[in-house]
């Protein structure tokens, strides 16, 4: 599985990729927001630090506007994915730009009808959250299984996304489940090598190797 972390945080987006562990970056509007900087700006400075896809997504909701805006994020740098919503222009523009060879993410995918035809419409990623949907009462991971089984029996090539991730739970059973990508806020990227184990084991090897009285 690819770990994308969701944030649009310089600071967080290169200590993750430090580690050598981190594949890409997703970004949104409420991120833009929250990180109080021009998006353009922001897109290339993460592009310059991280090798894979960073999403950038378009502010937009007509497909011409999808289009200007998707073209100006485009020119940023070679591996953005731009980033349109899951309505019929936003599947109309996914197309225009796979069709240009560029990556296209569909974001606010909420059911696995919607994610077909994303993948229809060449998506080269598909964002389903599955967060959100649990905060409905519904079954978030349940959508990916579905997704996955539909993509499987038809060959799309297009990769499963998923987004809203709350714990590490949900990025454990969406890699048994056999997603592609799980995109993490940098909180949740780090509770995934917590474990109060861990912790109480290794404060017990420091302070027997401190009464040993050796140093290597």
């Amino acid at each position: 599985m690819k770990f994308f972390v969701d944030t649009a945080d310089i600071k967080e987006i290169a200590e993750l990729n430090e580690t050598g562990l981190l594949d890409g970056v997703t970004t949104n509007p409420s991120l833009i927001l929250k990180s109080g900087r021009d998006i353009k700006e922001v897109i290339a400075e993460i592009c310059t630090l991280v090798d894979g896809p960073v999403s950038a997504e378009v502010g937009a909701t007509d497909l011409e506007g999808m289009k200007r805006e998707g073209s100006i994020l485009a020119e940023i740098a070679e591996q953005v994915a731009i980033k349109v919503p899951l309505t019929w222009d936003g599947l109309k523009a996914c197309r225009y730009f796979a069709e240009q060879g560029r990556m296209v993410n569909v974001t606010l995918c909420f059911s696995a009808s919607q994610a077909l035809m994303a993948a229809k419409a060449g998506a080269a990623f598909i964002s389903p959250f599955v967060g959100r949907l649990d905060d409905i009462g519904q079954d978030g991971l349940a959508l990916i299984q579905d997704i996955r089984t539909i993509y499987q029996e038809y060959f799309f090539e297009t990769e499963i996304l998923v987004a809203s991730i709350r714990s590490p739970l949900h990025v454990v059973r969406a890699a048994k489940i056999g997603a592609d990508v799980s995109t993490i806020p940098y909180k949740v990227m780090r509770q995934l090598i917590e474990h109060p184990l861990t912790d109480r084991g290794l404060e017990q090897f420091v302070k027997d190797w401190a009464a040993t009285g050796q140093k290597i």
